[in-house]
């Protein structure tokens, strides 16, 4: 059936032959090599970064799980009056897993299990610290005007289930995890922040940091679902 005159009509699809896009880092190394493969790396992200070795069980979890896993050392500049240490700091960045018409609960726990496999290829690619993305542990729902159900995703910083989840494995691995939470302040009447909680390697809670800059932005309004924070 033909698609109506200044419609854009049906999606061409995928080209004859094409492949997938996996990642630029990916496609960079299927198509460069030598002196363009460093120069196109120089020009994106600065000096060269040496690649660190990922354990073949990290690897196996991230293949396992679909999500990619790479390392880079970093180097600092070296100080006078301090012996240099290594640090390994891992940066997670994550999907949501069931569908948002899902109850809250399910959608949690989903979310807490297909995170958790990946702090735990993290750990035992050898991170000291494991930092977690944004609110990670719901949809990113700051772009609608709607307060529920997503307000209904908070809990405490405390002993709320997401930092209760990954205190156990903060302490079984013997890391430090960043936790970014929609948090509930019960103490202040349910006030609701956007806090950035710190499990120790111990999986005790030692701190947390509640975003003070909050943008307003038309229609993009995050204070309708929290408030500023100074601590």
């Amino acid at each position: 059936m033909a698609a109506p005159e200044g419609s854009p009509g049906p999606s061409p699809g995928p080209a004859p032959g094409a492949v997938a896009f996996e990642s630029v880092e990916a496609s960079l190394k299927a198509h460069l090599q030598g002196k363009d493969y460093d120069e196109v790396r120089r020009i994106l992200y600065g000096r060269a970064y040496p690649e660190l070795k990922i354990s073949a069980e990290a690897r196996q979890m991230a293949e396992k799980g679909g999500y990619e896993i790479q390392g880079y050392e970093i180097s600092a500049q070296p100080e006078q009056l301090r012996a240099p240490r290594k640090v390994r700091v891992a940066c997670v960045q994550n999907s949501i897993v069931l569908p948002t018409t899902a109850p809250i609960e399910e959608q949690k726990n989903a979310i807490h299990k297909k995170v958790g496999g990946m702090v735990e290829a993290a750990a035992l690619a050898g991170a000291n610290i494991v930092c977690l993305q944004e609110t990670f542990m719901m949809p990113f729902a700051f772009c609608t005007r709607e307060r529920l159900p997503w307000t209904e995703f908070a809990e405490s910083a405390e002993y709320g289930p997401t930092i209760k989840y990954f205190s156990e494995i903060a302490a079984r691995h013997g890391i430090v995890i960043i936790s970014p939470i929609l948090e509930r302040d019960e103490s202040k009447d349910d006030v609701i922040w956007n806090a950035a909680v710190v499990i120790s390697h111990t999986g005790k809670v030692i701190g947390k940091s509640r975003k003070n800059h909050i943008p307003r932005v038309g229609d993009f309004n995050e204070v309708m679902r929290f408030h500023n924070g100074l601590e």
